[in-house]
């Protein structure tokens, strides 16, 4: 059994599906006579092992099974569906600890008094920028959308637009993008929202909205209240703006957060939320600057400046578009840690502590949402994660989450809001610095790689070398407990040890 990276305890992890290529209409379900493996793979993919097993039928269909599925994967004999499936009934489900909620209650909570089904909303962008994306989003069991920025500018997007980075299995962990807001004029998104109010009436419409003025600020605020919308999303922070005095622009000038938020103000009575930049040093001055211009609620973080590579051949970054490109908005797991520290900034300050705050940076799973409601956030919203894997992570989003809240014996999801606040420090001087914990070293695990050594050496205390079995050998005179090595070890054959030393630190002399 291992931990995952949240430190939550996982007997499956996502590498060990070596290739799954999370196909659409699965060939591996599709060849299957019992249950959906395609399902329970993604499950597993989204760190919800535990309710993937209580799916699991109590006899095990794989036992004596040819396995048809692994014949029919789109990679034959790189996934091993049987092994994981009897992994599933085997080893995890005997290890659950509650059966799973029968509904989901706990899911319920509410946007600046406005119910929503669950926590779990698309933010404002390509996803959700039309009337059938919204509504197969809707019919997936997403709680709600904010609509891709409404504006009156005349949009015309750039081909290609997308570049991204990947990490060594190939999956994408940074993401960036040049594109702009809804090609779409005024008239056309405001039917769209008044079809989707009919259609879809207990569905959270959040209408994102990017004014040239105070002028538009007001009349677009007003138009969307008046054809459905829920609520308004004020986007000072997008960072692809072509125009001077757009987007990020304002986002980075409280004064000017705090002007546009009174004239949206003057147009409707329905919730505000202000989209803020992450391009600042800090966020709480604007965010009190939009609270100042009458805003309900903050929306955080907005995509960061970025350059994403450059071609050695060429010279130039990505995406390159004609022998050119731009600096642009960067997404996706890499940005959650940046994502994470504004929302605990704007969490634990009390000028804002009667403001919703709707998160979102890196989110592709429940654990990351989960984060993002311990800092402080009352809803979460996600793009990056729908563009690689569909609408339909919502399904583990939404089980995964509840399954947490059973365990813990909670009843509803706000119960968890900001309980990690009194644990962050906005610096070290907190910190206790006179113990050392030292690592434990699991010997059955251990390949006699060296990479603790190595790491040890050269970037760490050299505490950890070798013998002549391959085997570590540890110096705890020289450990200071730092837990490099913890983290290098591919077999994670490390783990925090629960011993602890005093340390009788010497006095620097005062000159």
């Amino acid at each position: 059994m291992g931990n995952n990276a949240y430190g939550l305890q996982t007997i499956i992890k996502r590498s060990d599906m070596i290739s799954c290529a999370l196909c659409k209409d699965a060939p591996c379900t599709a060849a299957c006579l019992s249950m959906d493996p395609a399902g329970l793979l993604r499950s597993i993919w989204f760190e919800n092992e535990k309710t993937a097993a209580a799916r699991i039928p109590e006899e095990s269909p794989c036992r004596d099974c040819p396995a048809p599925c692994e014949k029919a994967c789109a990679r034959p004999g790189q996934v091993p569906v049987k092994k994981l499936m009897e992994r599933l009934h085997d080893e995890v489900k005997p290890a659950l600890e509650v059966a799973y909620p029968d509904d989901e209650d706990r899911l319920k909570t509410d946007l600046c008094g406005i119910p929503l089904e669950n926590p779990f909303l698309l933010s404002s962008s390509v996803v959700a920028s039309t009337y059938d994306m919204c509504a197969r989003a809707f019919e997936a069991g997403w709680a709600g959308v904010a609509f891709k920025t409404v504006c009156t500018l005349d949009i015309h997007e750039a081909s290609p637009r997308f570049a991204a980075l990947t990490g060594d299995n190939g999956n994408i962990i940074g993401f960036k993008n040049i594109e702009q807001l809804s090609d779409h004029s005024v008239a056309e998104n405001m039917s769209i929202f008044r079809r989707l109010k009919e259609n879809y009436p207990t569905k959270f419409i959040l209408a994102s909205i990017m004014g040239q003025n105070e002028e538009e600020w007001e009349e677009l605020a007003r138009i969307c209240g008046e054809n459905g919308a829920d609520a308004v999303e004020l986007n000072f922070s997008c960072p692809n703006m072509m125009e001077g005095g757009l987007g990020s622009d304002i986002g980075q000038v409280p004064e000017l957060v705090e002007r546009f938020t009174a004239a949206a103000r003057r147009g409707t009575k329905i919730p505000i939320l202000a989209k803020l930049t992450p391009n600042v040093a800090q966020m709480s001055p604007a965010a009190e600057a939009a609270k100042r211009g009458g805003a309900d609620g903050i929306a955080a973080i907005n995509t960061i400046k970025s350059i994403i590579g450059v071609n050695p051949h060429t010279y130039i970054t990505a995406p390159a578009v004609h022998g050119m490109s731009a600096v642009g908005g960067y997404s996706g797991k890499a940005v959650k840690p940046i994502a994470l520290r504004f929302i605990g900034e704007m969490g634990k300050n009390p000028q804002l502590h009667d403001m919703h705050i709707s998160a979102m940076g890196g989110i592709e799973n429940w654990i990351d949402a989960l984060e993002f409601i311990l800092l402080g956030a009352g809803s979460v919203q996600v793009t990056t994660a729908v563009m690689q894997y569909g609408y339909r992570i919502i399904d583990d989003l939404k089980t995964g989450l509840n399954d947490y809240l059973a365990e813990k014996g909670l009843q509803h999801v706000k119960d968890v809001r900001g309980l990690a606040l009194d644990t962050v420090s906005d610096t070290t001087d907190v910190i206790e610095r006179d113990t050392v914990i030292f690592p434990k070293f699991q010997r059955e695990k251990c390949i006699g790689c060296g990479r603790c050594e190595i790491s040890c050496a050269d970037g760490g205390h050299q505490a950890i070398r070798l013998n002549e079995n391959r085997q570590p050998v540890f110096d705890g005179k020289k450990c200071v407990g730092c837990h490099l090595c913890v983290l290098v070890c591919p077999q994670e054959a490390i783990a925090s040890s629960r011993k602890r030393i005093v340390v009788q630190r010497k006095q620097k002399p005062v000159n």
